[in-house]
């Protein structure tokens, strides 16, 4: 139970941080703004909530946790119920906010395929999420890992890739983070929430067999 309420928590935390400075603040600070908004949400859960649930905060990585043979199933249910929980909230306080503001709210952080089709977008999605979850699973491994830099690491790499992502896609390589605000807006967004959903698990399974049986990091 903390450890869903753990991921909860941090998703939330992913989510508001993460998209709200894209909505409130993203014609300011541009794509590395928000590239650093979303890497520092990381850091900052990775040494508070990670204590206790390791900080998935996101579906595609307990996937590729439970296919690395370190989540069993029931957690793998509890953190992904928990972490589609915990964005849908931090997309309806956004929502809120930004209403309570007196503030379009057409525009909740949702992912699109911008300037690439379909197949454009679900390999830029699966591939950053490969890499990302890649480092994942290898810097919190048993042989590999290095406890008290993991967050930071983690944290920069989410950075990394949203420098490629943004541009393209509006960067998820998380399917709770792009399901919440894609409910919210509706419209293209939803029809297009396929990929953002099947390409960061499809990347993160491969991450976690290459990780399982090249790198040899089960546990």
């Amino acid at each position: 139970m903390k450890k869903g309420i753990a991921e909860f928590i941090g998703t939330f935390i992913l989510v508001f941080i993460g998209t709200g400075a894209a909505v409130l603040s993203g014609k300011v600070i541009g794509t590395l703004g928000i590239a650093i908004a979303f890497g520092l949400t990381i850091v900052a859960a990775a040494y508070s909530i990670g204590t206790i649930s390791g900080a998935h905060l996101n579906p595609a990585v307990s996937i590729a946790m439970f296919v690395n043979g370190r989540l069993a199933v029931e957690e793998l249910v509890i953190y992904v119920i928990a972490q589609i929980a915990g964005a849908f909230l931090g997309t309806a306080t956004l929502s809120y906010l930004l209403q309570d503001a007196g503030k379009s709210v057409d525009s909740l952080g949702q992912n699109l395929f911008n300037g690439v089709n379909a197949s454009g977008a679900f390999i830029v999605e699966a591939l950053l999420t490969f890499i990302f979850i890649l480092v994942i699973i290898t810097v919190t491994s048993g042989k590999f890992g290095q406890p008290s830099l993991a967050g930071l690491v983690i944290g920069f790499t989410l950075t990394m890739i949203h420098f490629v992502g943004v541009p393209l896609t509006g960067m998820s390589a998380n399917p709770a983070r792009s399901l919440a605000p894609a409910v919210f807006v509706g419209g293209e967004a939803l029809a297009e929430i396929w990929v953002f959903i099947l390409a960061p698990i499809v990347g993160g399974i491969l991450a976690a067999l290459v990780g399982k049986f090249l790198l040899d990091t089960k546990a």
